[in-house]
């Protein structure tokens, strides 16, 4: 690996892949693994905050894992909800803002609260948006924010579009990770990770540490971002991403 100055990612986001292989393999039931995934996932929190990451987005359910067993999609969103009751107050104190994207729709009346809950107690905090993707999808935001724009009888451009989408409040991904080995995004932020670089890591889930993470973030230290520019156009290692300004 080529050596350079590290440079943290502002906006980190993940698809948190192998919760139920991980549990397989050691004949525990699905929900098992589910339930590790939450620990890895706190633990990234507290790694994002400790090396200075602002945004951390994080795949927890797609709008395709409906499609799953109903005891397993039962399991999730009762999950959700006895892991929000659990750790709000500690994200609160870490100055950690929570926000919710997705179809909530389609969500139960109490997990629908419990979001909004979650969201009203962190929402003056300012050191690490956190992001949690739950009934997400990449197609449904696009389609979601061409509804928009045409409610409002607004016309759809790439701006207009890049500004009614549901991750509309922070800027696109500089870094985007899937665990569990698999190569793809699978719907994840197909808009906005137009230019995320991506880093696959065979690591399931609740395997994921500190020094994933890390290694992470020093291979994308080591990646010439140019945004359709040439590399003779690009002054520094580094450029960032335009910062989208809130909704």
């Amino acid at each position: 690996m080529a050596t350079s100055a590290l440079i943290i990612p502002y906006h980190v986001a993940i698809v948190m892949d192998g919760n139920g292989r991980w549990a397989s393999k050691r004949f525990l039931p699905r929900i098992a693994g589910h339930k590790q995934g939450v620990d890895s996932l706190i633990r990234c929190v507290k790694a994002c905050l400790n090396r200075g990451v602002s945004v951390l987005s994080v795949f927890a359910f797609s709008s395709e894992n409906w499609n799953r067993p109903p005891e397993e999609v039962s399991g999730l969103m009762d999950l959700l909800v006895i892991a929000l009751a659990k750790q709000v107050a500690n994200l609160n104190a870490d100055g950690v803002r929570i926000h919710f994207v997705g179809n909530r729709l389609e969500l139960s009346a109490r997990v629908q609260a419990a979001l909004v809950k979650a969201e009203l107690e962190t929402v003056a905090n300012q050191r690490l948006t956190f992001n949690v993707c739950f009934n997400y999808g990449g197609r449904w935001d696009i389609a979601q924010a061409a509804q928009k724009l045409v409610s409002r009888g607004e016309a759809i451009t790439e701006l207009s579009l890049d500004g009614a989408m549901a991750l509309a409040h922070v800027p696109d991904p500089d870094l985007l990770i899937r665990t569990g080995s698999e190569l793809r995004i699978s719907n994840f932020m197909l808009w906005q990770a137009a230019y995320s670089e991506l880093h696959f890591s065979d690591k399931l889930w609740p395997e994921f540490d500190e020094a994933a993470l890390d290694e992470a973030i020093a291979i994308f230290s080591t990646r010439e971002r140019r945004f359709g520019k040439t590399s003779e156009q690009v002054n520094s290692h580094y450029v960032a991403a335009p910062v989208k300004k809130p909704a």
